[in-house]
């Protein structure tokens, strides 16, 4: 059976708002068009996870503009930003590239991948104009999108006996876990998402059901 200490369950609940835990991120894909002496910037804003999804994004793009000179980006992934890149695409040296990255970087935002697909005017603009002209197309792709708060996830795989289920899914319906996959026979397992700060008080009350075997904490 599953025991909780009231009193210590109360405590760590009183303490989830001081996790450190959460990021800010954009909630969907935005997009537009900002127009400098006849050069055209076709400026995406992308929520995602992982660098699978970001080559997915830049491919798409690639197809969609092939007639395009330069396709510029930056991207940030991890809780702090702190896996990144920026690209020039054959712009010069630190011209597009750090300009997106550091409108990700001052709005504080991470898992996000801005896309910047310039098509040549005929004008020159100068490295000063470049700089300016890819900084505001970031601008406008994190203005015209929603910023939000989202949480880092853990996840565990657990077995257990299908007599002590109640146990298991009074401790689901307390913290709000997240079944992402589940097995129900005499033997049942499960895969438990959750955020990340409450991971050592979910992973210490698990340990507590009689007969339930934790796989991945």
């Amino acid at each position: 059976m599953l025991f909780i200490n009231a009193t210590k369950f109360m405590l760590d609940l009183d303490k989830e708002s001081d996790f450190e835990d959460t990021f800010f991120t954009v909630s969907r894909t935005s997009e537009g068009l900002y127009k400098d002496r006849s050069s055209k910037f076709h400026y995406y804003s992308f929520p995602v996870k992982n660098e699978d999804e970001i080559k997915i994004h830049l491919s798409d793009l690639r197809k969609k503009y092939f007639d395009a000179r330069h396709h510029c980006f930056a991207w940030a992934l991890g809780k702090d930003g702190e896996r990144f890149r920026a690209n020039d695409d054959g712009e010069p040296n630190h011209s597009a590239g750090d300009p997106i990255l550091g409108q990700i970087r001052s709005n504080n935002l991470t898992n996000i991948l801005i896309v910047v697909v310039r098509y040549f005017g005929g004008t020159k603009l100068g490295i000063g104009g470049l700089i300016q002209a890819y900084k505001t197309s970031a601008a406008l792709a994190i203005e015209e999108n929603e910023i939000v708060e989202e949480q880092v996830k853990a996840s565990v795989e657990i077995h257990f006996p299908y007599p002590v289920m109640n146990d298991v899914m009074k401790l689901i319906k307390t913290h709000d876990l997240q079944i992402i996959a589940q097995e129900m026979a005499l033997d049942c397992q499960m895969m438990l998402e959750f955020r990340k700060g409450l991971q050592e008080l979910i992973v210490n009350s698990l340990e507590e059901i009689e007969g339930l075997q934790l796989i991945s904490p």
